[in-house]
């Protein structure tokens, strides 16, 4: 994954200030981020964070209390038609015409655009790989399938910006994986593409900056390597007696000790050869060492306190 984020290079979306008050209640808090073209920005959050209402702010369903929305500089409230004009967009489940065939729903959606006909409607089917299905009824489809053919009518008008909330609901590990498959294969054609999820081990592959929110705050927006260089590495110690082990390596930080008899430690890789010799000296029996690389996952725990992500 490359560095889009070049201080040089003009956004395909601006965010600034952007909040959402329902009911005297802030439920957005003054979100700002870009997206840049050709990468893949993950928005994550758990489940109630407000990515969904961020999103349909994004995309002019509901108007923010305040703050900007700007699409290749252009203001989505000042210039409604040609900000949006090369954005598509799936907020939650898309929405299709079970009864017709896939070709009839991308025709139907393809005559409220200009320009877009037979060999574009081809195009993006190919695109998704439905070509050998998309004449065949859409209530014949599996959820994956139809998760892809609401991505083939948000791409019919040419986007420069996709955006997607949610993707991977419902799907299975190998919709999941061919979906993020799809999505670099967009990035790399110079699609930009805005996902949210709350899946961390699919937005950590999947891409190449992430905005974290929780509670309607963003905590951190950044290259993934750079944010997950901000997390502790975890040293797993396998030693006997375990109980002993803790109780020393509690000393070094943030310890804990699983059912399998295994000593998790936050700490950097250069302090466990330290942290050996004291438990060598202490007669505590050491087997195993290993060192596990921080996910994202570790990062969100400790932005969010703890926080849970489903």
């Amino acid at each position: 994954m490359t560095d889009r984020n070049d201080a040089n290079a003009a956004p395909v979306l601006t965010v600034r200030g952007l909040k959402k008050r329902i009911g005297g209640r802030d439920i957005i808090h003054g979100l700002s981020f870009d997206v840049y073209g050709g990468e893949v920005f993950g928005f994550l959050g758990p489940n109630g964070s407000g990515k969904t209402t961020t999103i349909r702010m994004l995309v002019d369903l509901i108007r923010p209390t305040e703050g900007q929305v700007l699409y290749d500089g252009k203001d989505i409230r000042r210039e409604h038609d040609e900000a949006l004009s090369k954005v598509g967009c799936i907020v939650e489940n898309p929405e299709m015409y079970p009864y017709m065939s896939g070709w009839e729903n991308l025709e139907h959606f393809a005559a409220m655009l200009p320009g877009v006909g037979a060999e574009r409607i081809a195009e993006v089917a190919a695109l998704v790989g439905l070509d050998t299905r998309i004449h065949d009824k859409v209530k014949t489809y599996s959820l994956g399938m139809r998760q892809r053919l609401g991505i083939a009518q948000a791409l019919l008008g040419r986007p420069k910006l996709l955006i997607l909330d949610e993707p991977t609901n419902g799907l299975d590990p190998q919709g999941i994986k061919e979906l993020r498959v799809f999505i670099r294969g967009l990035a790399e054609q110079g699609v930009s593409v805005f996902v949210s999820s709350h899946l961390l081990s699919e937005i950590e592959l999947m891409c190449d900056r992430v905005g974290i929110l929780s509670k309607g705050r963003l905590l951190a927006v950044d290259r993934v390597d750079k944010l997950l260089a901000r997390s502790t590495e975890t040293v797993l110690w396998t030693a006997s007696p375990a109980e002993r082990a803790l109780a020393l390596l509690l000393e070094a930080g943030e310890a804990k000790l699983d059912e399998a008899g295994t000593v998790s430690v936050r700490m950097a890789r250069e302090e466990a050869a330290r942290w050996n010799r004291k438990l060598l000296d202490a007669g505590v029996e050491v087997h195993g060492i290993e060192i596990r690389q921080p996910a994202l996952e570790d990062l969100f725990l400790e932005l969010t306190e703890g926080d849970a992500i489903d």
